[in-house]
């Protein structure tokens, strides 16, 4: 892959927070035996993930806006680009010294999302696409999956929990989808279930009650490798909806028939 200084920029930026996650992930693992648990230990280290991201790209690019997931939103001098970034999502799967989270940004000119970067610095998997530029995973170019029947497919789902989330429509939705896949997964990561739709390893992955950082930078990941990205009625504008369903189009439109009750 023949980075733009503009991915470039945001490249360098997440492997320079990711290092600060890796040595933080290092002592949670450490820290679940202990008395008062990892929470706030936890906490800081999103913090530290985000200050970091601030201050790389602030530095790259002085006037660009940002929404971010602790800081909220940032208002730049160049009203034409925000950054949306995630400092580390799966916080839950970090909490609990497990590898599955990422440090996702997401770059937005005039409204339309042109760059985006996901990294995982425990796997050291770093994926990046631009606006008609494709997709990549640590310079390989990816493509969705290219199964055609449900039955062949193995989606990703998210799953509403403490308090979160309509579980009598996740239940109803998953009795209807389970005879038709060969499986479910939850990863507990958005971020990561759009980098892995990309990439093949998930042929499908839709969720609810999302925010703007959980979405744009997988979403443009997604549509570079080949997919289709709508929310659950069918629109492209899923930042909005805060919803998703993404997967290469035969089996979106078979997915999103399934779950509305209209297959």
């Amino acid at each position: 892959m023949a980075a733009s200084p503009l991915l470039n920029v945001m490249i360098g930026a997440a492997r320079k927070a990711g290092r600060g996650l890796s040595r933080d992930f290092g002592e949670v693992e450490q820290l679940q035996v202990s008395v008062k648990g990892p929470g706030n230990f936890v906490s800081a280290a999103d913090h530290k993930s985000e200050e970091t991201l601030y201050r790389e790209l602030s530095k790259a690019r002085p006037g660009y806006g940002f929404l971010m997931e602790e800081r909220g939103v940032v208002e730049g001098a160049d009203k034409t680009h925000r950054w949306i970034v995630d400092p580390l999502d799966g916080t839950t799967n970090f909490l609990h010294g497990i590898p599955l989270f990422c440090i996702a940004i997401g770059l937005e000119r005039e409204g339309e999302l042109v760059a985006s970067v996901i990294y995982n610095p425990i796997l050291d998997e770093l994926y990046a696409a631009s606006k008609g530029g494709g997709a990549y995973l640590n310079n390989r170019r990816l493509r969705v999956a290219q199964r055609k029947t449900l039955q062949d497919c193995v989606v990703s789902i998210g799953i509403p929990h403490r308090g979160r989330g309509d579980t009598s429509q996740f239940l109803t939705e998953t009795k209807a989808l389970i005879p038709q896949v060969s499986g479910l997964r939850r990863t507990g990561s958005a971020c990561v279930d759009l980098a892995w739709v990309a990439s093949g390893r998930f042929d499908a992955f839709y969720e609810y009650d999302l925010q703007p950082w959980d979405l744009a930078a997988g979403t443009l990941l997604v549509r570079e490798a080949g997919g289709l990205v709508t929310d659950l009625d069918g629109k492209p504008d899923v930042l909005k909806a805060g919803e998703v369903i993404a997967a290469n189009p035969s089996i979106h439109k078979a997915l999103l028939g399934v779950i509305t009750g209209k297959a």
